[in-house]
């Protein structure tokens, strides 16, 4: 079945790094991106697509999450990349920071979209679709596990 992995929950750690710089600006999401060794690190199991969990940046108070897996067929990437969007809203950037995240579930793989419009109205979907089930008890757990403190 896609999107079942038998690593889930995940758990990552890593140093927030530059990304394409796209999040804030095209999308209106920003996003806190993962260095490469983090990455080269995911399970092989581990499909491409968009993820939902927990975050948590320099041990602060830890916040539901969307992450895109993959390599982002709408802007033809070339490096695959791990960006997380944190719904919370900060007051700065937090490059060079620790981010921690849990992936919880797959939400659904990634694709192509024929405009930035249809692009951004699928994040969105995630958006919601992400909080709702993170308000659920068996993943809600999640977010005081001792992985956060």
């Amino acid at each position: 079945m896609p999107g079942r992995h038998l690593n889930l929950p995940y758990f990552i750690k890593g140093e927030v790094v530059k990304g394409f710089g796209r999040g804030s600006k095209d999308l209106g999401c920003p996003t806190a991106n993962f260095p490469e060794d983090v990455i080269h690190k995911l399970p092989e199991d581990l499909n491409t697509g968009v993820y939902f969990g927990f975050a948590q940046v320099d041990k602060g108070e830890v916040h539901k999450m969307v992450m895109s897996v993959g390599w982002n067929p709408f802007y033809n990437n070339t490096k695959k990349s791990m960006e997380t969007h944190i719904l919370h809203k900060f007051e700065s950037d937090f490059y060079g920071k620790e981010l921690r995240v849990v992936i919880l579930q797959y939400l659904r793989p990634e694709k192509n979209f024929s405009s930035l419009e249809e692009l951004v109205k699928a994040i969105d979907d995630d958006i919601k679709e992400a909080k709702l089930a993170l308000d659920k008890q068996d993943f809600a757990l999640y977010k005081t596990n001792e992985f956060f403190s």
